[in-house]
């Protein structure tokens, strides 16, 4: 039995595997989102698309995803915040940080996921508002009058400066 990539702890095949293969529907929208997570680790492209609205759907580029899904080593789902979204509502905000490494560079998307019950009681993705990541340097800013730090002796401006 393996745990479920998702991060509740539970094994996948009674977590998030029956979404993705389609023998259950996911009943809240968190549900829905830690699935969707699933399925990218789970390289599950069909399920991704075919959870987003009709006209979300147009817009996913399914080579882009797959690529994405299949060249990432997923390294984790932290769910941040739910408002709504529960069996009774029909609309939901889930906002999330899903952690993952491609091409030897570590990353995080943190997206504010909305998400909407079709009349049919089916959970669909909506919208996402990304939030960009702010980088903060931990050294302080090189002059370009400074010695280069790659350790040539020259001046930045004369060495690595616009590289």
């Amino acid at each position: 039995m393996k745990k479920c990539p998702c991060g509740t702890g539970r094994d996948y095949s009674e977590c998030c595997e029956p979404y993705i293969s389609g023998k259950a529907k996911a009943p809240t929208a968190e549900a829905l989102m830690r699935s969707r997570y699933s399925a990218y680790v789970e390289h599950a492209v069909d399920y991704i698309i075919s959870t987003c609205v009709r006209r979300g759907k147009d817009d996913i580029d399914y080579k882009s995803t797959k690529d994405w899904s299949e060249q990432s080593a997923w390294l984790g789902l932290k769910i941040i915040a739910s408002e709504k979204g529960g069996p009774a509502d029909t609309e939901g905000t889930v906002e999330f940080e899903a952690a993952y490494e491609r091409d030897g560079l570590k990353d995080v998307h943190h997206e504010k996921a909305k998400f909407k019950k079709g009349g049919d009681g089916e959970w669909l993705y909506d919208e996402g508002h990304v939030t960009p990541l702010t980088i903060v340097r931990t050294a302080p800013k090189t002059g370009r009058n400074d010695p280069c730090p790659c350790g040539s002796g020259k001046k930045y401006k004369h060495c690595c400066y616009g590289k």
